[in-house]
């Protein structure tokens, strides 16, 4: 796959913010802080440092695993004895950054988190032209579970491409039978998640994270104005719902959402939780593929 100079560029330039930025983050994850302000504080930060957000910064707690960022209003807060993980995703022109980590406020889990911290770097480590994804995901769960703790098996990593962050072949955290190889040129968001629990994820009915599926003609003023601005704004890149809060009103807004995900035109992300209740960690790269390995940007 050919990438010119200017596409590494910016795929290079988002790193480097989404790397600073995350960071600056951990100085944020504190007790009595409001999930709210922690993802406010980060997006801003993104954009003044001259990025754009790829995603809405997820926020998520314990058992919590993934596509938790704050609606309107949220009060919630980060307790002492939290393990906290900070997912965020920086774009520009398109080309986009993707990296998380994992703060434990409790001192009770530095292994895990080490643990996972250490089958991110064996991935990564792992990864050049003709690899196979099928083998990375070996890699993660055996790092894993030599350490004692289970990968998340129904998540994945991902390729990137431009206005796209879920693009192309999936990168698992077990070993499946996939055929698909690594290329050189190839965008790759490498996560793997640790976990006490089970190792599996089961989806919650909030969702505060959308995405433009299709686009097709609606009837009502609101909804074409606010498709507009998504497609706009967003292209098919997921969006907070409180990001468009301040120019519809939220119980209006969520009327809107929940209309147009019915009608297909939208896609939701529920919130993703433990299925037993075991606290989650996480840790990311974005990295592009080179002729003997790999150049990670984050």
């Amino acid at each position: 796959m050919y990438m010119d100079e200017e596409e590494k560029a910016s795929y290079k330039k988002a790193g480097d913010i989404a790397k600073d930025v995350k960071a600056w983050s951990r100085g944020l994850v504190k007790p009595d802080a409001k999930v709210f302000d922690v993802a406010e504080r980060i997006e801003s930060r993104i954009k003044e440092s001259g990025g754009e957000m790829a995603f809405p910064v997820n926020v998520c707690i314990n058992d919590i695993t993934a596509h938790y960022t704050p609606r309107v209003g949220d009060e919630t807060k980060i307790q002492e004895g939290d393990v906290v993980t900070i997912d965020l995703g920086v774009h520009i022109n398109g080309y986009i950054a993707d990296t998380a980590h994992t703060i434990d406020l409790s001192g009770d889990y530095g292994d895990m988190l080490s643990a996972n911290e250490e089958a991110l770097g064996n991935a990564i480590a792992s990864i050049k032209p003709g690899v196979s994804t099928g083998y990375l995901g070996e890699v993660v769960q055996s790092t894993l579970e030599d350490a004692g703790y289970k990968p998340i098996e129904n998540l994945t990593g991902h390729e990137i491409k431009q206005y796209d962050l879920h693009a192309g072949i999936s990168i698992p955290n077990v070993p499946l039978p996939y055929e698909k190889k690594i290329e050189e040129g190839m965008v790759l968001a490498i996560e793997p998640f640790a976990t006490d629990g089970a190792g599996r994820v089961v989806e919650s009915k909030q969702a505060e994270i959308f995405s433009l599926e299709e686009l097709r003609p609606v009837r009502m003023r609101d909804a074409r104005i606010l498709l507009n601005e998504i497609e706009k704004t967003r292209k098919a890149l997921p969006f907070a719902a409180r990001w468009f809060s301040r120019k519809i009103s939220p119980l209006r807004l969520n009327i809107l959402l929940r209309d147009l995900t019915s009608q297909g035109i939208l896609h939701k992300y529920p919130v993703l939780h433990e299925k037993e209740g075991g606290v989650v960690s996480q840790f990311e790269h974005t990295m592009i593929v080179t002729e003997d390995g790999c150049e990670v940007t984050t």
